[in-house]
């Protein structure tokens, strides 16, 4: 394709190829800057269908302004050629750079710590990249990390459906080679693998995927075929005694956490991550190496507030390589403190649901009444100071949704949803006199009132149904506290009568 032009962009080189498109080095005749063109596979430029919904993606992605980004400039047509414009990032990818041999530590720690950054900009706005490895980052000549190919295996294939691994965005580079397909599999979470829909924890496993290359030299997941790889993906672990021993504590901990099988024992937030790797750069007491009982412990306040003004949790760690043990020692108890600002105080509504703690214990949301109005309050248990969540004023009784991203509430009679990293809280639906709620794993929310069943509603929002009836031979005025139980098939509620909470009601299958 050298020597044409695609509308204003003159053909210059082919710079390279993979399932997303054949990618050149084009100049810009007006506004004379050399520029990467992405030819995008002629089966999808023809899929009218495809291309509009690449064109809405593409515009998302354009948004993207982060120094570790590599920049969307625009979408062109010519001569029946679909291509996407971009950035033009000079230098060898880190791919290159890894087969030179492991990065000593000094190097690595920046590297990762700039993709990280990169990661956590693309997250806040809703936008992951799906297609995380070595070859779409770029090492420049002045240091810089460039993250490639943000979020184009979602704009160019869309959603992947559920149960249908053939469908999967990185998958879809079997037409370009098995080299490229093995290379691809390889820094596939699990859920991905699966052919499972995704969301920023398929980054995050990513990010450990290249984190433990670039230390090792080799990727943590590895076999002759496709099969295989996506077989060690999903069952096997890696090679841990492959990683330096110079390598700190804190950064082990941080390939265990980022390579979890489960997502929901994985690092939630890849800020998590960067701000781990910061503190081994500064040399910071919290980065430096230490005992391993000083390491997992979080500092203690001294002189804790009465019960009124704060909350001591203990928190049992440790119980995941008890069975590992020769010999069954207590597991040691960290401790925490928290409360509300100066001058404020916790909100203790009806029913003392006063907080809300994550699935995988690592935050917590508690309410804090200012000027006597509540308002949802999050700490993160490896952070010292809560954060307010903008927005929910008048909150009542929180709860997580089951990955942690999401704390739901209840305010001006309606149900609504908050991000933990603090965005606009988005209502899902009416909800007068509500008594506590439930985000069930079928990703519906179950919630009580005062004065009728259970209700549920899915938890994009929608129209409540009801889900339970009042008995009134019973004696019941109300169903209320529900609690989804392990497996997500049932729920646990109060069948309250005139009394108040009284009646505790077997659980009900969820269908």
């Amino acid at each position: 394709m050298t020597a044409q032009t695609i509308a204003h962009y003159r053909i210059q080189a082919k710079i390279g190829a993979g399932g997303m498109g054949e990618v050149y080095r084009a100049t810009d005749t007006r506004l004379n800057r050399d520029v990467a063109i992405k030819v995008l596979p002629e089966a999808l430029a023809r899929d009218a269908d495809r291309m509009a919904r690449f064109e809405r993606e593409a515009k998302v992605l354009a948004s993207l302004n982060h120094p570790n980004i590599a920049s969307i400039y625009g979408l062109e047509e010519s001569n029946g050629s679909r291509a996407l414009v971009m950035e033009l990032v000079e230098g060898p990818t880190l791919a290159e750079r890894i087969k030179q041999g492991p990065l000593p530590l000094d190097e690595a720690v920046p590297i990762a710590k700039q993709i990280a950054e990169g990661l956590e900009y693309a997250h806040e706005r809703g936008i992951i990249h799906r297609d995380l490895k070595p070859s779409n980052v770029k090492l420049t000549p002045d240091g810089r990390v460039k993250v490639l190919d943000f979020g184009l295996a979602k704009a160019l294939e869309g959603e992947t459906i559920e149960e249908e691994l053939l469908n999967s965005p990185t998958l879809s580079a079997v037409a370009t080679g098995a080299g490229v397909l093995l290379g691809t599999a390889a820094y596939m979470s699990p859920e991905q693998a699966r052919g499972k829909r995704v969301d920023r924890r398929a980054d995050v496993w990513a990010f450990g995927c290249v984190l433990y290359e670039m230390l090792t030299g080799h990727g943590p997941f590895s076999g002759e075929t496709t099969s295989d790889i996506l077989a060690c993906v999903i069952r096997a672990e890696p090679d841990w005694p492959a990683v330096p021993s110079s390598v700190p504590a804190r950064i082990r901990e941080l390939l265990r956490r980022c390579l979890q099988k489960d997502p929901k024992h994985r690092l939630q937030a890849i800020g998590d991550g960067r701000v781990t790797l910061e503190e081994v750069l500064s040399g910071t007491p919290q980065g430096a190496d230490a005992p391993q009982a000083q390491t997992a412990a979080v500092p203690v306040w001294r002189g804790a507030a009465p019960w009124a003004a704060g909350i001591l949790l203990s928190i049992v760690v440790g119980l995941s390589v008890w069975e590992l043990r020769p010999r069954p020692e207590p597991a040691p108890v960290v401790q925490f403190s928290f409360g509300p600002p100066a001058a404020d105080t916790l909100a203790v509504p009806l029913g003392s649901t006063l907080l809300a703690i994550s699935p995988d214990s690592t935050a917590v949301a508690f309410l804090v009444r200012h000027s006597g109005i509540s308002q949802l309050y999050l700490r993160r248990v490896d952070r010292l100071e809560a954060t307010p969540l903008k927005g929910t004023d008048e909150a009542l009784y929180p709860f997580f949704s089951p990955d942690g991203l999401w704390v739901a509430f209840f305010a001006a009679g309606k149900l609504k949803k908050v991000s933990v990293l603090g965005r606009t809280p988005v209502t899902l639906c009416e909800a007068p006199a509500s008594r506590g709620g439930t985000w069930a794993p079928d990703n519906t929310i179950i919630f009580g009132s005062s004065n009728s069943g259970l209700m549920r509603v899915p938890a994009a929002g929608g129209t409540p149904e009801p889900l339970t009836r009042l008995n009134s031979s019973r004696g019941e005025r109300s169903h209320r506290w529900p609690r989804a139980l392990p497996g997500g098939k049932a729920v646990l509620f109060n069948g309250g009568d005139f009394l108040g909470d009284s009646l505790m009601r077997p659980p009900i299958s969820l269908g």
